[in-house]
């Protein structure tokens, strides 16, 4: 029988490198035919010539029995948002539809230092700001369940990508539920590391070489395995050595078995509500780790105020967005805010409010933060995890600007609703498959931790994965 080896998770692949049964340029030669064939729109941009001569260096060190990195060999793309030196980078905007950077952003870096072979970038939409992965340049990414069905946004290219194994893992980024929301889409593994454990730098759309950052955004990994991540988490949180870091990265470990995980569940709420196929799934998942283990199970109605949470979120995202398009474009939302009624509440309202609000006014918000993830690190005192849905529905048909839930409408950004509880505090939080509904769509749950509980998280979505979905 012949192996298959672009459908293998990306641990499977690695062992199959340093077995030496297929060499790392023939791997990356079966992908290259995987997305040339594609239909999905995925991955946007190329250069298989490098990518050639990347997997060639790591067969030669393979012969000679030189040490390898983490994930050498390893064949993969990148969110068409990351600067990758020699290899085009637009994300997805018109003005950098030639914009080839000299330097690699700094995740980036790390992952050639383990060895990655990057072949080329997946799509976003422009500036990574929509939640249909879509722009001008490269046209729709589309869902490989369902062609009609948004991947989402703004990973949406790079979770296509990893479910239709055109790659075994991707590296993508996370403001505003940018890679979870896609992950749940697409039917992926994800992880929003907990804030700054990634560095940032070099990820638009900051302007290319600012050195600074959005400090909600963070990258991270999508693969088909949850064991993928925890690898791809290593190789990103391990510093090259231009880096000149003194200090060595020690997450804590996980608790041994699923019996000894303190374990709540979050299943709904009034002001996000999922539908019945994604409430039937978070009650199934429950259901079977009661079953499965003695593991103490407590349904919670949320450690923090969904309606507070949210607002300070939206407040520093819009706050963050103040970067977004010219001086002149600045100014003149300054001088609309100030011809605003005092009485009007309107969501453009809100929005000119705090893309323009003074800096006095983002302390008392970033205050407030504070608070929520202090109260959040207590709650964690008690758990070891937080289950929660990834999303109120499974993937709405693509360009679609409504949002229903079970036949009501509701905000189109509620389908962020979950995933921003932690945006803007920064806990980590993985998404792990669990089920489909009745159409064959995936449906997943999120999985929140404590601050640097990142690998009891990825932990947690291992032990789902084998009491809701078969996995290697």
């Amino acid at each position: 029988m012949t192996t298959d080896y672009t459908a293998l998770p990306a641990h499977a692949q690695l062992a199959a490198l340093n077995r030496r049964l297929i060499s790392s340029r023939e791997l990356l030669e079966l992908h290259h035919q995987r997305i040339q064939a594609s239909t999905i729109n995925a991955v946007v941009t190329l250069d298989i010539e490098a990518a050639r001569q990347a997997a060639g260096a790591s067969d030669d060190r393979r012969a000679r029995g030189q040490s390898t990195g983490l994930i050498d060999g390893l064949p993969l793309t990148i969110k068409d948002s990351f600067e990758t030196a020699g290899l085009r980078t637009t994300c997805g905007a018109e003005e950098l539809l030639h914009h080839t950077p000299t330097h690699d952003a700094d995740a980036v870096a790390r992952l050639r230092h383990a060895g990655a072979v990057i072949m080329g970038k997946t799509n976003v939409p422009a500036h990574c700001q929509d939640l249909h992965t879509d722009n001008s340049l490269f046209g729709a990414t589309r869902n490989p369940h369902d062609p009609t069905r948004t991947p989402g946004g703004s990973s949406g290219g790079a979770a296509a990508a990893v479910a239709a194994a055109l790659t075994p893992l991707e590296l993508g980024s996370d403001l505003a539920g940018s890679l979870r929301l896609p992950a749940h889409y697409c039917g992926t593994y994800a992880l929003r590391p907990t804030q700054g454990l990634v560095p940032a730098r070099g990820h638009i759309p900051r302007p290319p070489g600012w050195l600074t950052t959005s400090d909600m955004l963070t990258p991270g990994p999508l693969a088909r395995h949850p064991r993928d991540l925890a690898l791809m988490l290593t190789a990103l949180t391990t510093p090259v050595p231009d880096e000149r870091t003194p200090w060595h990265l020690n997450l804590p470990e996980p608790p041994g078995v699923l019996d000894d995980f303190r374990i709540a569940v979050w299943p709904n709420d009034p002001d996000c509500p999922v539908d019945d196929a994604t409430a039937e799934t978070l009650e199934r998942v429950t259901r079977r780790l009661t079953a499965a283990t003695g593991a103490h199970i407590t349904r919670s109605p949320g450690p923090v105020s969904f309606t507070e949470s949210s607002g300070i979120f939206e407040q520093l995202l819009y706050a963050n967005m103040a970067l977004a398009g010219t001086d002149v474009d600045f100014t003149a939302d300054q001088t609309s805010t100030h011809h605003l009624p005092n009485d009007d509440a309107s969501p453009r309202a809100t929005f000119l409010r705090h893309r323009t609000q003074a800096h006095r006014t983002w302390l008392t918000a970033n205050e407030e933060r504070a608070r929520q993830r202090a109260e959040l690190t207590t709650f964690f005192e008690h758990h070891d995890v937080l289950l929660t849905p990834a999303a109120p529905t499974p993937a709405i048909p693509n360009g679609s600007r409504t949002l229903y839930v079970d036949g009501n409408e509701r905000n189109f950004f509620d389908q962020t609703g979950w995933t921003n509880l932690v945006s803007h505090v920064g806990l980590p939080a993985a998404i792990a498959p669990v089920g489909t509904d009745d159409h064959g769509m995936p449906i997943a749950v999120q999985i929140i931790g404590a601050p640097y509980a990142d690998r009891t998280v990825l932990a947690m979505a291992e032990h789902l994965a084998t009491i809701t979905v078969h996995t290697e």
